[in-house]
């Protein structure tokens, strides 16, 4: 076994720090179909730990792409494709502006804005855009898949916009993954036009993708078993403990910074 992974692995990550991240990819993504999303950073901060920084982004997105693929065909019948299109025209715009941007943006302060909008949606008077949806995703698209090409995981964003949409615990899990699929295709085109070299990283992306298929299968049955009152409380505090997460992260940059 140790013989089949050495051949069709990078050379480098140790033979253990590769398992760990197939099993995580299970369970983040089963944490994702389960309750809509989360995984995404999840995977992203624990990936942070033990792969090289230069790979971390793209490798990230490739395996995401591959995750919410799959969660989308799995409740493909509950995508709203309205909603998936009109991302996908921001998500174009986000992964163009952001693959050009040559300065460093100040992570502390995006991490900080990024966490304070997620807590104003989900806790606060938050905006209705039952009736202005396509601008709405169109935003929310642009504005995640370009924060999402220096962060690797903004899926709060077109989260919480969908989460004013009035839809289904069904209806959001599916458009959650088509438009952070979507996002993922854009940035990994991005980062492919900037020549990052993803073969080496191959074996462990499918091995990741296959795992992270069967977390979905697993979190989708959860999901079924859930009543719309579980789902949405459930998907409250996910919200603000990865907002929580941000503020963490944007306060441990500022004092770095100092």
């Amino acid at each position: 076994m140790s013989d089949f992974f050495a051949a069709i692995l990078t050379d480098q990550l140790h033979l253990a720090a590769t398992i760990t991240l197939i099993g995580v990819s299970f369970f983040t993504s089963a944490m994702t179909a389960a309750v809509g999303l989360g995984g995404g950073i999840a995977l992203i901060a624990i990936m942070a730990m033990i792969m090289p920084a230069s790979a971390l982004v793209p490798v990230h997105g490739m395996v995401q792409l591959g995750s919410n693929a799959g969660r989308a065909i799995v409740q493909i019948k509950h995508v709203d494709w309205l909603i998936a299109i009109w991302f996908a025209c921001g998500a174009i715009l986000g992964a163009a502006l952001g693959g050009t941007i040559a300065v460093e943006l100040p992570a502390a302060v995006l991490r900080a804005g990024i966490g304070c909008f997620v807590i104003w949606i989900v806790w606060g008077k938050a905006p209705k855009f039952g009736k202005a949806r396509k601008r709405a995703m169109a935003g929310a698209g642009f504005a995640s898949t370009f924060l999402s090409m220096f962060f690797g995981a903004s899926g709060p964003i077109g989260g919480a916009v969908l989460s004013t949409l009035e839809l289904t615990r069904h209806q959001f899990v599916a458009n959650q993954a088509i438009t952070a699929m979507m996002m993922h295709v854009f940035k990994v085109l991005a980062f492919g036009a900037l020549g990052f070299a993803f073969a080496p990283w191959l074996g462990l992306i499918v091995l990741m993708i296959a795992s992270g298929f069967l977390g979905t299968l697993a979190g989708s049955r959860l999901l079924g078993k859930m009543n719309e009152k579980t789902f949405k409380t459930g998907f409250k505090w996910v919200m603000t403990a990865l907002a929580v997460n941000l503020f963490f992260q944007a306060g441990r940059e500022w004092m770095i910074g100092l």
